[in-house]
């Protein structure tokens, strides 16, 4: 039973940490990162089995994971505002081609983060060839060019 806490404990923090680490976090991963989430991992590792090393501990904690990954699921599927709060929600970076710069700084996001997204995707070399930039759920930048 103290296994199974532990992971629901560590799943819920290791959560609240990436949402509060931003969207573009998890999609921008450097070595660094890569290196961070192997030291989490093991981390986290030590935190779900404590003293208790043995098979049917490993069993159960990754059967906990799973369960809770599919009540995550079910959760944000059936309440929109629940899937809100754990996922977030689209972003608008750039309204009718003014940057919003509040919002930007709150996501750790740049203008060259819009340019080098507006350049990859659409072609567009300027600030002042886009209408709006708007930071999905998931990270990515999506760029939408003025007429």
């Amino acid at each position: 039973m103290e296994t199974i806490v532990r992971g629901i404990i560590v799943y819920i923090f290791l959560l609240i940490i990436f949402r509060i680490n931003g969207k573009r976090a998890l999609t921008e991963a450097t070595v660094f990162d890569f290196v961070l989430l192997l030291i989490i991992a093991e981390t986290t590792e030590q935190a779900f089995l404590g003293e208790d090393i043995s098979m049917t501990g490993s069993l159960l904690l990754i059967m906990t994971l799973i369960m809770l990954d599919v009540i995550m699921s079910l959760l944000k599927q059936k309440f929109s505002l629940f899937e809100k709060v754990v996922d977030g929600g689209p972003l608008i970076l750039m309204d009718n081609g003014r940057l919003l710069y509040d919002r930007m700084k709150k996501e750790r996001i740049d203008e060259e983060d819009i340019l080098e997204t507006a350049r990859e995707l659409q072609g567009l070399q300027r600030l002042d060839q886009i209408r709006y930039a708007i930071l999905e759920k998931d990270g990515k930048i999506t760029i939408i060019p003025k007429e």
